[in-house]
């Protein structure tokens, strides 16, 4: 077989020698593993601007620098939509994304052979194809379609994991054709300890099983630093329905009783859509709570003392195995009023439990019922079927619920027919967020149906309220270096100035809270940036230009076309040229 697994026994011996996971081996590896670093860097073309706009300041991530660049200067950019490859697209977000994704969810093909969708399957496009024969060479004309595809993902995944922020998961959704291999180039590319786990999608029945009926896909998860993840949980969903109902009611009735009779009345016939939390259904002063709490220690030796009935003022019935909590415990519950105690002392009185504390968890079945995903996409699109196979919204809304806050960035660069962007604009239109989505799609149908879609959520559509929100569209534009590998000026000083600073600190250019000469970029770790660049003029770094510089720093860089400075000088005022990489000769 061309894409090779090391055996068991070779396994073993490998992992106690290396302490180390096995790799997967195929062919074409050797030239994709280090691919992303030499994708060229290329600008965003913004072409357009689509519903209303918000520009939120992004928060520092400069890990305690304090001479970092003021963040009031910086704003994060709107959602994007971007038409191009993407793994190119990837590379062109670096400069302003890079470590700032708190969630990725991407949607890659499955590698099932069908080349009937709207996308080819099995990664045999023409451009593909195309990019396999430049990157990997004469072996490409020899690829299986599962060493395709791997060469295919790899540099991806690898510029997604540098997007990912530290706290930040990426959640990948793929069958049977090529789960196991995707788990092997992930432990590989993100680590083994940072896997998170494995979600399966309960889908449709298989109509023609040949062995086995297949009725499910896999999702798998990573998180950039286990260290850095906190418990995924959120309120439950049934119990923010019945908090709703019950402030509804709260306006209707006066009288605590009415109240929880008719929230259990409302309850018993909305039971199905509450996810078993249909025992919040008692009411006081304070809200809703439920009195099923066990009180009972969970072992033999639990606390033994009277509680008397506040009613017959005579002892209540103890659990076989004690209290759960000593009597100093339960009396301060009692003074809270937290205490629900039966009609009298015939009945064991619990702890009330808040509907407040009710969380819930991502569990690792979730079903998918993939008619409703079509016909909500058909619906979208005044009854037309524009795209098959799309991923159900309500799904990607509870993995965005969980593992992004409201004002995330949320990425899917195989954005398909925009079913990310959908969630996202639903989530924040339920809970007031303002997260903010990057689609990436190279496919010709990225205006007409993946930003089609998101500007009819948007919009509304058939009896649909509209989410609001906007988005930016954007086109891959020139690269940031020629084929002399000179700066290409073509694309502006604004977007070579980015350039510079990315290259050099590795975070999103800001304007300089100094007030210096024009030419300086920032400061960073107490070394300071200057970019002397005239794009008809060569420039110089002389006297006259060290003049010009107010911000004191421990270090220097200067860009500039040539240096007449003395050696010695420079390397006792700490100061480094860097030649501006252009073609001089033509000024």
């Amino acid at each position: 077989a061309r894409t090779l697994f090391m055996s068991v026994a070779q396994c073993c011996f490998c992992c106690k020698k290396h302490n180390t996971m096995p790799t997967l081996q195929w062919i074409g590896k050797e030239a994709v593993v280090s691919h992303a670093d030499k994708v060229p860097f290329r600008v965003l073309e913004r072409k357009y601007t689509f519903g209303s706009i918000r520009n939120e300041k992004l928060e520092s991530r400069n890990d305690g620098d304090d001479d970092q660049i003021s963040n009031s200067s910086f704003q994060i950019s709107n959602s994007k939509i971007i038409h191009g490859d993407n793994l190119e697209a990837l590379k062109a977000l670096l400069p302003q994304y890079e470590g700032k994704i708190k969630c990725i969810y991407i949607d890659p093909p499955y590698n099932t052979g069908n080349e009937n969708w709207v996308y080819n399957d099995n990664v045999n496009s023409p451009r593909i194809k195309k990019w396999l024969g430049q990157v990997v060479g004469k072996e490409a004309e020899d690829l299986t379609r599962h060493d395709k595809w791997l060469c295919m993902m790899y540099p991806r995944l690898v510029l997604l994991q540098k997007l990912l922020s530290p706290d930040g998961a990426i959640f990948i959704s793929i069958d049977d054709n090529e789960q196991a291999n995707l788990k092997l180039i992930c432990d590989e590319i993100f680590g083994a300890g940072n896997f998170v786990g494995e979600i399966i999608i309960e889908t449709a029945t298989d109509n023609n099983p040949s062995q086995i009926n297949t009725q499910h896909e896999y999702m798998l998860c990573y998180c950039q630093s286990k260290q850095n993840q906190g418990n995924w949980k959120r309120q439950s969903v049934g119990a923010k329905l019945i908090v709703r109902e019950y402030n509804k009611l709260k306006i209707q009735y006066s009288d605590i009783a009415e109240i929880q009779n008719q929230l259990r009345i409302w309850i018993k016939a909305n039971k199905k859509n509450l996810q078993q939390v249909e025992h919040y259904n008692n009411v006081d002063e304070k809200g809703v709570y439920s009195s099923s709490s066990n009180s009972s220690n969970p072992h033999p030796g639990g606390y033994m003392y009277d509680i008397l009935h506040p009613l017959t003022n005579l002892p209540c019935p103890k659990p076989q195995n004690g209290w759960r909590w000593p009597k100093s415990t339960f009396e301060k519950y009692a003074i809270q009023d937290e205490v629900a105690w039966g009609e009298d002392h015939t009945t064991q009185p619990h702890i009330k439990k808040r509907i407040e504390t009710s969380v819930e968890y991502l569990r690792s079945l979730i079903y998918e019922d993939n008619r409703a995903t079509t016909k909500e996409l058909v619906n979208i699109f005044d009854g037309k079927k524009v795209f098959d196979n799309p991923k159900p919204t309500k799904v990607l809304e509870r993995i965005f619920d969980f593992a992004s806050d409201k004002s995330s960035i949320i990425l899917d660069s195989f954005a398909g027919s925009g079913t990310t962007a959908h969630a996202v604009l639903n989530l924040n239109k339920a809970d007031g967020g303002n997260r903010k989505f990057i689609l990436v799609e190279m496919e010709d149908y990225a205006e007409t149906i993946t930003a089609e879609r998101v500007k009819r959520v948007i919009d509304g559509y058939g009896d649909t309220e509209g989410t609001g929100g906007g988005f930016d569209y954007y086109e891959l534009g020139e690269t940031i270096f020629n084929d002399d590998k000179n700066l290409n000026e073509n694309i502006g000083e604004d977007k070579i100035r980015e350039y510079i600073w990315f290259s050099e600190t590795h975070k999103p250019f800001q304007i300089p809270k100094e007030n210096d000469n024009g030419y300086f970029l920032g400061k960073f770790n107490n070394c300071g940036y200057w970019f002397y660049y005239q794009k008809d003029t060569a420039t110089t770094l002389d006297d006259d230009f060290l003049k010009t510089m107010e911000t004191d720093c421990e270090q220097y860089v200067i860009y500039a076309d040539k240096c007449i400075l003395p050696k010695d000088f420079m390397k006792e005022k700490n100061i480094i040229f860097k030649k501006i990489p252009r073609d001089v000769r033509k000024l």
